[in-house]
Parts: structure tokens; C-alpha cells; sequence
């Protein structure tokens, strides 16, 4: 066994929400290290594999998977890292590298709506947070302020001060669609952790149409910021550095975590306090790895609940042409949404969505399409360019619900290091189903404020995944029904806290990183002593240089 390290907080996974909680306990003078399961990567050696992939509507191939720490990767072919064992598959997408899987994010900050932290009490469905979103406010703050988020005050989540920067630019398709629909539907700019302006020492967005898998020039907020600013603030932080167990002592307290390396030389690292914070897959996976005699179900998980309750966001679909040329391609890639339909007394009978508009360009997509059709030669370039031009997208952002059946567990196949990898068991309930079936309704009338025509559904029954992994270690007051408390804290180990969007106990209908975060720095402050409760560490430096 290599040499033994220590800490006095010893956090597991360097994506935004571990890293920057990092960052809190620094303040104190104490030591951090960040222990995470693959290689570093830099931005300029993912553009160049974006630019050479050809797949690029593929937003995983700019990230291959480190033998040691493999990740799902589903194109050409699936890797089988995620086993999936029905009845629904959740091909899930994240990435096992130094920042975490917010490299290739949309960079969608949205808060919740105040009833999605009460669905069990006002509509019967679901289950209530442990605490309420008033309670939360000040912290979506501190994280809007540390990603640096660019919104309007007008989507349907309240709050107490404003955002750091205006919107970012409306491209003219968006701007054309707001005006169109207007009478029928408020169509709004999405709040993003993108600069409008200089922000952080870094540039304001100009435009690219890459947003996922990598902003070329990192307007966009990632999870390799919030590392390195962990480390210039003084984290130590070990890349290639795969976690497989978690140690307890005698009286149920972490004692200690041990990781391979590329090599898979084991090593110990000991600790006073333990953060687990990778994401609601891998996170669980840890947990259940752990068992011992004393915990035989694996740490954390005397309710049973680790790995249940998973939940996303499935979204259903409508492609059609629009009457005038919009040309969709220039700017950010999912820029505005409707977001009036996040919330009202429907939600006891089905579950609510936004509406979301891309702004990816058509060009690839419609090419393979035609070439498909067997289209060549000037019909192509005729059927090509208008498609380009007229062709538009909205799906869906539907709420799935906590249910203890839709889970991760450990599978009996083992990955390239001899670890058990993770499974899925997935399925989509009626509640689900029959939001997507009454979302077509507003499908049909946007085509139709849209003079839309060559109206493509896409398939019934058949969702597509946003890669918003919640769930799995929800918190909750009730020992017996979750998995940590109101303040990340597990219930059977008193120095190990879970920062991950697998605590959040529903899913609403928006992106969970702005939620998680929001989360995280609420526990991070609870860990701190009162008197070294900071303001808002991690915060950006205006005109600072990275």
C-alpha cells in the first residue's frame, strides 16, 4: 500500500458543487484536499477533440473515458458502464475528469419555484423539502454570484436581490418567436452562469453555437473553474484518484477513504470530516461499495433509500418548419423557454413542464437526415438550405416524481479496475405520461403562431434524457425515509456530508446544478463555526485573470 494521506476535510469529486464547497473550509485555515476519480483536462485540448470529432451532435466525444475511471459513453457504441435493468432505459451522460461532468453543460441556472419545495402538501404528490425556499434564497444568491448568472427577474421564481448581470444577447430567432407567440405565451430568456459582460476575468459570450460540449471561450461557467480557483485558494487536489471505499471506525464515524490510481496501487486517506460529492450515480455507487459487517447494506443506508428516488427530466418533443427564415445557429444553443407551466393545481393530476426553445443549428442534422432520404446533389443543397433557415425545435422539460423503485444498485459486472458498476432501474410513471400528452396541445400552438408545417412529433412513448440526475440520497427531518438531513449531514455518520444534486428530494422541472450548489453552500455554512460563517468565499474578483 502507497503512502497514507490526511486532511482535516477531505472531499470526494471536484465537479462545481465539490469544489466550491471546498473552497468555504479554507477560510479557516484548514487543510482540503479534493480527492477526484479521473484526469485533469484543459479547454483547449477539448475544443481541438470537438473540432476533430465527427460526431458532433455527440456531446460525450470531446471526453473520452479513462480506463480507470470509465464513464457511460453511449456513440459509436455503449461502453455497458452504466448497466441499465429496465423497465426504461436511463442513459445517463456525465463525465468522470478534473470539473466534473459542467464541462459540457448548457449552463441553465434556474432556481425552483417556490411550490416545488411543497407538492406533497399542496397537491398531494411527491414529497415536502425539508425546509423552504425562502430559506434557500440567500444561497441560490451566493451561488448566482459565484457562477457568475445572467437572467430576467421574470420567471416565475422570486427573489430578494438581483441578478449579477443582465441577460445574455437574445439571438434574432428567439427574439422572433418571443414577438410571434406573444399573445398566447410568455417566452423568456433562460438564466444561465454564462457572461453577458466581463465577469470573473472572463469574457463576455459572443455568440458561439458550441455551448454544449464546450464553450471555446469560457464565458460559460464550469466545474473547471471552481476547481482551479479551489486550488489557487490552497485545496490540494489529487486528479486520477478513484475512490472504491469508505472506512468506518468502531462507533460509525468516517475514519478514512481509499482510492486506486491508474496503476491501481491502493491509498488511504484519513480525515476529520468527509464531503461526498460526486453526482447522484456515482455518489450512491460509493455508499453501497462500503458495506461492512456493521453496515452491511452499505454506509449511510439504515433507511434503505441509498440509490433510490432517482430522478431527471424527460422530455418529449415538436420539429417543424416555420414560415419565415430564422436561422438557428447563431448564439448560445437553448436560449429562451416558456416557464408558465411550471406550477399550478394541475400538479395533483400530472406533472408540470417548461417549454424549451433550441437554437442549435439545423445544418448537421438536417444534412444526415436528407443524405438518409437518399437526397444529393442541387436538391440537397435546395432541401438543406431551407431546412437550415425555417426549421424549429421545443420540447418539453417534464417533473418526474420520487419513487424508491426508480434507483441505482451495484451490478454483478465489474469495470476495467474490478469495481461493481453501477445499474439502473428506470421507469416513467403516468404522472409523467400524461404531462407529456398535455404538453402537445402547446406544441400545436406554437407551430400554429409559428405558420408552422411538416409537424414531427417525436415518437409516443419514447423520452429523451436532460442528464439532470437528482435524487438518490434525498434529505429529509425522517431518519427512516431518507438518507441525509436538512443539512447534507448522513444520519448514521456524524463527519459525512453528501454535496450532490442526488440530495435534492424532488426535481421541479429545471436544471439541478444552480439547486444543488444552492444546497451545497447552505451545508458548507452549517459545517463552519458560526463565527467563521463567511459571505460569499469563492465569489469572482472583477478583472481578476485566470
Amino acid at each position: 500500500m502507497a503512502e497514507q494521506l490526511s486532511a482535516d476535510f477531505v472531499v470526494i469529486g471536484s465537479g462545481i458543487l465539490g469544489a466550491i464547497t471546498a473552497q468555504h473550509f479554507l477560510i479557516l485555515g484548514a487543510s482540503v484536499l479534493i480527492l477526484e476519480a479521473g484526469p485533469r483536462v484543459t479547454r483547449d485540448e477539448i475544443v481541438v477533440r470537438f473540432r476533430n470529432s465527427p460526431r458532433k451532435s455527440d456531446w460525450m466525444s470531446p471526453y473520452p473515458a479513462a480506463p480507470w475511471a470509465p464513464h457511460p459513453v453511449y456513440q459509436p457504441k455503449d461502453d455497458g458502464y452504466l448497466v441499465q435493468a429496465g423497465p426504461y432505459p436511463y442513459p445517463a451522460e456525465y463525465i468522470r475528469v478534473v470539473g466534473g461532468t459542467s464541462w459540457h453543460w448548457a449552463a441553465q441556472a434556474w432556481r425552483m419555484v417556490p411550490n416545488d419545495m411543497r407538492i406533497k402538501s399542496l397537491y398531494g404528490v411527491g414529497v415536502d423539502w425539508p425546509f423552504s425556499y425562502e430559506e434557500l434564497d440567500p444561497y441560490y444568491q451566493q451561488a448566482e454570484e459565484i457562477m457568475g448568472v445572467a437572467g430576467a427577474p421574470n420567471t416565475g421564481s422570486p427573489r430578494s436581490k438581483p441578478f449579477p448581470m443582465q441577460p445574455v444577447a437574445e439571438p434574432y430567432a428567439m427574439r422572433r418567436l418571443r414577438e410571434r407567440l406573444a399573445p398566447v405565451y410568455a417566452v423568456v430568456g433562460n438564466t444561465v452562469a454564462r457572461n453577458s459582460r466581463t465577469y470573473g476575468g472572463r469574457p463576455a459570450c459572443c455568440g458561439n453555437n458550441s455551448c454544449q460540449p464546450i464553450c471555446p471561450i469560457d464565458a460559460q461557467y464550469h466545474g473547471g473553474i471552481a476547481a482551479a480557483d479551489a486550488e489557487a485558494a490552497g485545496a490540494k487536489l489529487i486528479p486520477n484518484a478513484n475512490v472504491y471505499r469508505i472506512e468506518h471506525d468502531a462507533q460509525g464515524r468516517i475514519a478514512a477513504v481509499h482510492y486506486y490510481d491508474p496503476d491501481k496501487a491502493s491509498h488511504r486517506v484519513t480525515g476529520k470530516t468527509f464531503i461526498l460529492a460526486a453526482n447522484g450515480i456515482e455518489s450512491p455507487r460509493l455508499l453501497l461499495l462500503s458495506a461492512s459487517d456493521k453496515y452491511p447494506q452499505g454506509l449511510a443506508n439504515s433507511s434503505g433509500m441509498v440509490g433510490r428516488n432517482l430522478m431527471d427530466h424527460p422530455s418529449t418533443s415538436l420539429t417543424f418548419d416555420a414560415e419565415e427564415e430564422l436561422w438557428l445557429g447563431r448564439g448560445p444553443q437553448s436560449p429562451n423557454s416558456i416557464n408558465t407551466l411550471r406550477d399550478g393545481a394541475f400538479r395533483a393530476e400530472h406533472a408540470p413542464y417548461r417549454l424549451d426553445f433550441t437554437n442549435i443549428s439545423r445544418v448537421a442534422g438536417a444534412t444526415q437526415a436528407l443524405i438518409d432520404q437518399g437526397v444529393y446533389g442541387p436538391e440537397l443543397e435546395k432541401r438543406l438550405r431551407y431546412s437550415a433557415a425555417h426549421e424549429l425545435n421545443v420540447k418539453n422539460v417534464l417533473e418526474v416524481l420520487p419513487h424508491p423503485d426508480n434507483r441505482i444498485t451495484l451490478s454483478d459486472q465489474k469495470d476495467a479496475m474490478g469495481i461493481p458498476k453501477p445499474q439502473a432501474h428506470y421507469a416513467i410513471d403516468e404522472y409523467t405520461r400524461k404531462g407529456a400528452e398535455v404538453s402537445k396541445a402547446d406544441f400545436a400552438r406554437i407551430a400554429e403562431l409559428m405558420g408552422g408545417s411538416n409537424l414531427r412529433y417525436s415518437k409516443d412513448g419514447s423520452f429523451a434524457n436532460n442528464q439532470h440526475i437528482c435524487g438518490t440520497m434525498s434529505m429529509g427531518k425522517d431518519a427512516k425515509t431518507s438518507v441525509v438531513n436538512e443539512f447534507g449531514r448522513c444520519h448514521d455518520h456524524e463527519n459525512l456530508f453528501i454535496t450532490s444534486t442526488g440530495v435534492l428530494p424532488t426535481a421541479g422541472t429545471c436544471n439541478s446544478t444552480q439547486t444543488g450548489l444552492a444546497v451545497a453552500l447552505r451545508t458548507a455554512e452549517h459545517i463552519l463555526p458560526k463565527s467563521a460563517a463567511p459571505g460569499t468565499p469563492g465569489a469572482p474578483t472583477q478583472g481578476a485573470t485566470r
